[in-house]
């Protein structure tokens, strides 16, 4: 791996408190591998959020429900739901979180999988790129094989008997150098407040009906 790419990788582990980072191209791809990681088979997310992240559904072929979820900073997918009370609430949580708005010192959840978006209208904006915090180890080795294509990073591929399916979802080194550029910046700004009516309700967009 690309010792910026590491650095960077490091860096903002160190800010969120997180033992361990993988860097990615987008947020979306960050949620999509730990779906991919975990095997979930249901997605069951708000109805205010981007629309990408509903979206793996389909290219995942896996099943969708929205529910109404007020939440703040970020929001944790659900693999299940029940709606005894006529309304649907989100059940079995899956440990996969979009955390795409959410900036904070110390921030992460132990035991959980956040996905964090560099996108240019995020705070450490980027233009593009993402990350995953996690605290498994194993998990973190997994997940940055995934992002390189199934392939260990520092090692020729061809060199590599490759057991992992892999994606083509890594940070350039461009993107990390341009983040460890701007975070200090970051860190000594106060974030946007954002609330869940930032987003539309998905539900009323034609691809979702």
């Amino acid at each position: 791996m690309n010792p910026v790419v590491e650095q960077f990788e490091n860096a903002i582990a160190e800010f969120y408190g997180a033992p361990y980072a993988v860097a990615v191209d987008c947020c979306t791809h960050g949620v999509e591998l730990c779906v991919r990681y975990k095997a979930l088979h249901w997605l069951t997310v708000p109805c205010r959020t981007y629309l990408s992240i509903p979206m793996l559904a389909e290219k995942l072929d896996i099943g969708l429900t929205f529910v109404e979820e007020e939440w703040k900073d970020y929001y944790e997918i659900y693999t299940s739901w029940d709606d005894e009370s006529g309304q649907r609430r989100p059940t079995n949580p899956s440990g996969v979180i979009d955390a795409a708005v959410f900036w904070k010192r110390d921030g992460y959840i132990p035991g959980k999988f956040m996905c964090l978006s560099f996108q240019f209208q995020k705070h450490l904006s980027l233009g593009r790129g993402g990350m995953i915090l996690t605290d498994d180890k194993d998990a973190a080795l997994t997940l940055k094989k995934m992002s390189y294509d199934g392939r260990i990073p520092n090692v020729p591929w061809r060199e590599q008997n490759v057991d992992t399916m892999g994606y083509h979802y890594y940070m350039t080194p461009e993107t990390a150098q341009l983040g460890l550029d701007k975070l200090d910046e970051a860190i000594n700004t106060k974030p946007r407040e954002w609330t869940v009516t930032d987003w539309p309700d998905l539900r009323e967009m034609e691809i979702f009906k």
